[in-house]
């Protein structure tokens, strides 16, 4: 059945339950003409008259009689079924696929499907641990977590958490055998702890932004690792200084345990996003955990 042979159809049910022009067409937000000229075609490509039409009322005929008791129950059932539909707005389900860092996902996502997960029962996510610039679209996830600077512009980008900084820090330890750096150069002189990005090709070179100005630091040193909590253990232990997302030392910093240096070298950046292919079709279950996901200052 072609898609305006079931509007056809619904208009003569309407006629028929109002037995009057009149009264269906104001039913459905139409003109009376429209609808007459509506139910005629249908009964031209029927071959039968399914109306009777007088000057006080409007009846079925027997083939209208016969199609109404057709009709009835299937568009009853499809409307049932628009109901259901309806219905998964406010229960979604299904599984969502998610890629993310360790940092945006225990910060980020964690915290939100902490409080979603228990309120929709049938929802389901999976959030994959990954540092790298993950293909969404050839690993099949829905949607993928990056820095905003990192956005490729075919992706829709929805802001999921507050600008960034780095923070530059060391431990007591470090500093009592080490003058603190006043300036990025001063790193030179300084043992560092990289940490190996593969998604920046290789070990991450040191940003930093003062006064519109930028630099880019290799730095060098005895350890490098690409698990920033062994990065930070080691530069808790005195092994030397760490470049690091300023939120990922806050209780440090509080307990004493680091302490901070360059911090007028390092700007706020754009912080995460939720991104996703801007042809992709957004389900009931996706469209909820963005809307829980979505940043609000």
């Amino acid at each position: 059945m072609r898609r305006e042979e079931l509007g056809d159809l619904s208009a003569f049910l309407a006629v028929a339950e109002e037995q009057s022009f009149t009264r269906a067409a104001a039913r459905l937000g139409t003109s009376q003409s429209a609808l007459s000229h509506i139910v005629r075609r249908l009964e031209e490509r029927l071959g039968v008259r399914l109306l009777m039409r007088t000057t006080r009322r409007v009846a079925p005929t027997d083939a209208g009689e016969r199609l109404l008791r057709t009709l009835r129950p299937a568009l009853d059932e499809i409307d049932a079924e628009l109901a259901g539909l309806s219905e998964l707005r406010d229960k979604p389900a299904g599984t969502v696929r998610l890629v993310a860092s360790e940092n945006a996902a225990r910060g980020l996502l964690w915290p939100a499907l902490a409080r979603l997960l228990p309120r929709y029962p049938d929802l389901k996510v999976e959030v994959s641990v990954d540092a790298g610039l993950t293909d969404i679209v050839a690993e099949r996830f829905d949607a993928g977590v990056r820095l905003g600077e990192h956005l490729a512009k075919d992706m829709v980008a929805v802001r999921i958490g507050p600008d960034l900084r780095l923070a530059v820090v060391g431990s007591p330890d470090y500093f009592e055998q080490h003058p603190a750096p006043r300036t990025p150069q001063d790193l030179a002189n300084h043992i560092c702890i990289n940490l190996r990005l593969e998604s920046f090709g290789g070990l991450y070179a040191w940003e930093f932004e003062k006064n519109g100005r930028e630099l880019r630091v290799r730095v060098d040193g005895q350890f490098a690792s690409n698990d920033v909590p062994l990065v930070l253990h080691a530069a808790r232990s005195g092994l030397g200084l760490a470049c690091v997302l300023e939120d990922q030392v806050e209780t440090d910093l509080a307990e004493g345990s680091l302490v901070r240096v360059l911090e007028d070298w390092c700007a706020p950046f754009s912080g995460y996003h939720l991104y996703y292919p801007s042809r992709r079709q957004p389900t009931p279950a996706f469209t909820l955990l963005v809307d829980a996901l979505r940043y609000r200052e």
